[in-house]
């Protein structure tokens, strides 16, 4: 049975912690989401139907929530899947980018020989906030000379304007719901 509302069913099964891990930071817990087969189900199939649209052939998902949506929709297309990993966590050869997050900096790398031209990657996320950690994804991917085919999260922070850098990149962003900062 199709599901009227894929967005509202996300949404409702992602936990907000309030001023973790800062003051003033919602948190957007998506184990509860994961603790949800039907919801998880829903999920990957709603983002799956997007890939497939796009002609994604592989799956590349951010460290470390990305891991677990990525891994799934991987499985689901029957696609490869590639780690975007935080630095020094990768045991081959790696391409390396710099970026800013929310409360700092960050860097992050994937293996020499995870694409290659001619790939149409779907980046994977939890969610999008700064857009930074995703845009750094998109350099290494296209340094490598495949194509970013679209970006996926779960979430989408509109007030943080990831979303928005992500679409002024070229870059095809599909959230399946997203939060304000007082919801």
């Amino acid at each position: 049975m199709p599901h009227l509302d894929p967005a509202a069913t996300i949404k409702d099964r992602i936990r907000t912690v309030r001023d973790w891990p800062l003051p003033g930071v919602n948190f957007r817990d998506v184990t509860t989401l994961f603790q949800d087969p039907e919801a998880f189900r829903i999920l990957v199939e709603t983002i799956a139907w997007d890939a497939t649209r796009k002609g994604v052939n592989l799956i590349a998902a951010v460290d470390a929530r990305g891991f677990i949506l990525g891994g799934a929709l991987a499985y689901q297309l029957h696609r490869p899947f590639m780690l975007v990993r935080k630095k020094g966590k990768l045991p081959f050869r790696t391409v390396g980018a710099e970026y800013a997050l929310e409360y700092g900096r960050a860097a992050i790398e994937i293996h020499a020989d995870a694409c290659k031209p001619g790939d149409r990657v779907l980046i994977v996320d939890d969610l999008i906030a700064t857009g930074g950690t995703v845009l750094a994804a998109a350099g290494l991917i296209r340094s490598l000379g495949a194509e970013v085919a679209g970006v996926a999260a779960i979430i989408d922070l509109p007030e943080l304007g990831g979303s928005a850098r992500l679409r002024a990149a070229g870059l095809d962003v599909h959230a399946v719901c997203s939060f304000t900062e007082t919801e």
